[in-house]
């Protein structure tokens, strides 16, 4: 195998062999992170909006990004901005953090104000990661952008969820965004609606057990999707005799020995002898 390869001599990105040869990070995975961290310093490009750049699909984007947090390279919080609205605030890195790491820099980091920062974007470094690492999607002047191409039959899924059981209530409003991505990866692999739900209530712990964070049940459930079972070929009808008519289905065969054929007869009760082979009592 020959390579030939020419640096760049402007706009380009060093990045790690162990980021671009991470074995559990796929194609999607790595093209999402890199694309986030080539952004420009301050850039708020969220996630979401990467994705739809990069045409990753729903479902790709869910198991990237779920990829990217179970490595490390991707942490999400929810926080109160101003004006009393919740806002997610994500943090990508070049390297995996831990939990507490990613608190620690998140927490330097306060919510967004009302108005966003005036002022037009630096350039990208040419030399090296970013200093800072992206906390995008944290602006609270606007509720949390959806993720891309969430269909509507999803979102009614999920939505349908507290009609299913008391201990499926209180979903936070917050979560439903989530728990239809993750429901549109089980549509788009052919599980109906009614799959889901049935899924869903089979994971529910029985009796008077109660569930304290009924989003967070779901979204464990919801977070593999099985293969669509086959159906079995409906079977044909086995197959029927002639029918006898009802002259014939009523007779009954004799058990005398007084016939080289069989004989057949019409009961008046139980009696198995025809009324040639009953014996004549004696005078």
């Amino acid at each position: 195998m020959y390579r030939h390869f020419i640096a760049p001599s402007r706009g380009f990105t060093q990045f790690s062999h162990d980021l671009i040869r991470h074995p559990s990070l796929g194609s999607d995975a790595v093209r999402l992170l890199t694309w986030q961290l080539s952004l420009p310093a301050g850039a708020r490009e969220s996630l979401s909006r990467t994705a739809e750049k990069a045409r990753i699909g729903a479902c790709a984007f869910t198991r990237a990004k779920r990829q990217l947090k179970e490595a490390g390279y991707v942490h999400e919080r929810r926080v109160q901005g101003p004006g009393g609205r919740w806002v997610t605030q994500q943090l990508v890195s070049n390297r995996p953090l831990s939990e507490g790491e990613a608190a620690k820099l998140l927490g330097q980091v306060p919510p967004s104000p009302q108005n966003p920062a005036v002022g037009d974007p630096a350039a990208p470094r040419t030399d090296g990661h970013p200093k800072k690492e992206d906390l995008g999607e944290d602006n609270s002047s606007l509720p949390p952008e959806p993720e891309p191409q969430v269909p509507e039959q999803a979102r009614a899924l999920v939505g349908a969820l507290p009609l299913l059981s008391p201990a499926l209530k209180h979903i936070p409003p917050g979560m439903r965004d989530e728990l239809a991505r993750l429901a549109a990866a089980w549509l788009d692999a052919g599980h109906t609606s009614a799959d889901v739900h049935a899924h869903v209530l089979r994971g529910l712990p029985g009796g008077d057990t109660p569930v304290h964070r009924p989003g967070g049940l779901v979204r464990y459930l919801l977070r593999e999707v099985p293969p669509v079972a086959l159906e079995a070929p409906p079977q044909p009808p086995p197959p029927t005799g002639p029918r006898l008519s009802p002259r014939i289905a009523s007779a009954r065969e004799c058990h005398g020995n007084g016939h080289t054929h069989t004989m057949l007869f019409r009961p008046i009760g139980d009696e198995t002898l025809c009324r040639l082979c009953v014996p004549v009592p004696a005078p």
